[in-house]
C-alpha cells in the first residue's frame, strides 16, 4: 500500500528530524574523541604511565588559571612556569580557594597553546579529570602530572615549539548529591 502525498511528507519529515537529532547527539562525543586524538584546539592527551624516553633537550611550560565569570573561587597556578626535559615527568600545582560561606563545586576545562602542542602534551594525572568541591573557606592545592612526548622534536611543526602554556578555566557546577545538604544552611526545629 503506497502512502499518499501528505503522509509521505510527514514520514520523510519525521525521518529527517530523527536523523538530525541522532547526528547532533553523536557530534559531541565524536568531536571530543577527534580533539583528544589529534590535539586539535589545544586538547591534551592522556597517558597511564610516564614516558620511557627522556631527551637532553628542554622545553618551558607556562601555567595559567582563570575563572568563568560566575565562579566565586580564587584560582591560580602555584608556580607560573618551569623548564623540564622533553619526556621527563613534570608536576605542577594549582591553588583554589572558596571565600564564600557555601560549598561550591567546580569543573575545570583546559587546553594548551600553541594548539599544535596538544598532540604532544600528555597528562598522567590531573585535578581536571574530576569535579572539585570546596567547603566554605577551604583552600587546596591540586596537582597535575604530565610530560611532553619526545615525538615533538621530529614533528614538522612541533620541532619549533619551545614554550607550551597549559591553561585551565574553572566553571561552577551543581553540587553532587552528597554535598547538597551542606548548602541548605542551618535548620531550626519548630517542635
Amino acid at each position: 500500500m503506497a502512502m499518499s502525498g501528505p503522509a509521505k511528507t510527514v514520514a520523510q519529515t519525521v525521518g529527517l528530524v530523527v536523523v538530525m537529532g541522532g547526528l547532533a547527539w553523536a557530534s559531541v562525543p565524536f568531536y571530543d574523541w577527534f580533539c583528544r586524538v589529534t590535539g586539535f584546539g589545544g586538547t591534551t592527551g592522556y597517558a597511564s604511565v610516564a614516558s620511557d624516553e627522556v631527551l637532553d633537550e628542554t622545553i618551558r611550560i607556562r601555567f595559567d588559571g582563570s575563572l568563568n565569570n560566575k565562579m566565586s573561587w580564587e584560582f591560580k597556578p602555584v608556580e607560573r612556569e618551569m623548564e623540564i626535559r622533553i619526556g621527563e615527568t613534570g608536576l605542577a600545582f594549582y591553588e583554589a580557594y572558596n571565600p564564600t560561606d557555601r560549598p561550591i563545586a567546580g569543573q575545570a576545562s583546559y587546553n594548551v597553546f600553541p594548539y599544535q602542542a596538544g598532540a604532544f602534551f600528555e597528562k598522567i594525572d590531573c585535578f581536571c579529570f574530576e569535579e572539585q568541591v570546596l567547603a566554605p573557606g577551604e583552600r587546596v592545592q591540586m596537582p597535575v602530572s604530565f610530560f611532553v612526548d619526545p615525538e615533538i622534536v621530529s614533528d614538522r611543526d612541533g620541532q619549533y615549539i619551545h614554550t607550551i602554556t597549559l591553561s585551565y578555566t574553572f566553571y561552577e557546577i551543581d553540587l553532587p548529591e552528597g554535598y547538597a545538604s551542606l548548602d541548605a544552611g542551618p535548620t531550626t526545629d519548630l517542635n
